[in-house]
């Protein structure tokens, strides 16, 4: 995207850069993304699943009209799974998964590394091994772990990239990710946001070059770098407010297509 260009499409990460990691969009989010999806196509992109989606954004959004929220784009499992928002809900574009046999060794492997390097903890809320489908997710913590148990866990990231290693080391024809604040995610090879963004190209016809995305961790260590490294124009975000202050610049400078 040239810089004197604006973006046809604004990507986003879900967790710590539209919300609070587990937790509904707040209503400033809201209005935010439906002003966003005014001027442009808006998609979310997360390694989350789609009822992560539902909950967190598209049931807070406010009411808007069928053609504005046509404009949302959902991308669970980092692209993996697609929808897209119509009168009549959510709707698939397309959903792919794990082989049984994958899902298996993918389940077996990070429980044997994580108790292996004591990461298996006993406190938790909800379950820590989770099945999306297309992609396998650990959760230190459980799925519904408080925002600041899981943000006092890990703050360096060095346990998840220590687990991330270990977990790859047994499984060399699947990708092993660090996902959001606790997690380590487990898709086919070749599978992370760049994949996601790729496959956003071609459903949507609208090119890389033209796309802009927002999240907290494009740091080389982070899931939403392989969007940095593909070359897509990035802006790097610390929290949500972070991203609502940086939208509030932002969409004065699109112009309204409806």
């Amino acid at each position: 995207m040239a810089d004197s260009n604006p973006p046809r499409l604004v990507a986003f990460d879900l967790d710590d850069t539209l919300a609070p990691s587990k937790s509904p969009i707040d209503a400033r989010m809201g209005e935010l993304l439906i002003a966003l999806a005014e001027r442009v196509e808006v998609a979310i992109i997360s390694g989350g699943q789609l009822a992560q989606f539902t909950t967190q954004v598209v049931d807070r959004l406010p009411d808007a009209p069928a053609e504005v929220r046509a404009r949302f784009h959902l991308l669970p499992t980092c692209g993996t799974q697609y929808y897209r928002l119509s009168e009549d809900g959510v709707t698939t574009v397309y959903r792919r998964s794990l082989t049984d046999d994958q899902k298996s060794r993918a389940l077996a492997a990070v429980e044997s590394e994580a108790r292996r390097l004591g990461l298996w903890e006993s406190n938790t809320w909800g379950e820590i091994l989770e099945d999306r489908g297309s992609q396998i997710t650990f959760s230190a913590l459980g799925q519904k772990a408080p925002v600041a148990e899981k943000m006092a866990w890990d703050p360096t990231g060095e346990k998840k990239n220590t687990l991330r290693a270990a977990v790859a080391a047994l499984l060399p024809d699947l990708e092993v990710r660090s996902g959001g604040s606790t997690s380590v995610d487990i898709t086919e090879q070749g599978i992370d946001k760049a994949y996601g963004m790729r496959r956003l190209a071609e459903q949507t016809g609208i090119d890389l070059d033209d796309m802009l995305f927002v999240g907290d961790r494009l740091d080389p260590d982070g899931n939403d770098y392989p969007v940095l490294a593909m070359g897509v124009a990035c802006h790097a975000v610390e929290g949500w407010e972070d991203t609502a202050d940086y939208l509030e610049s932002l969409i004065p400078t699109l112009p309204v297509r409806v």
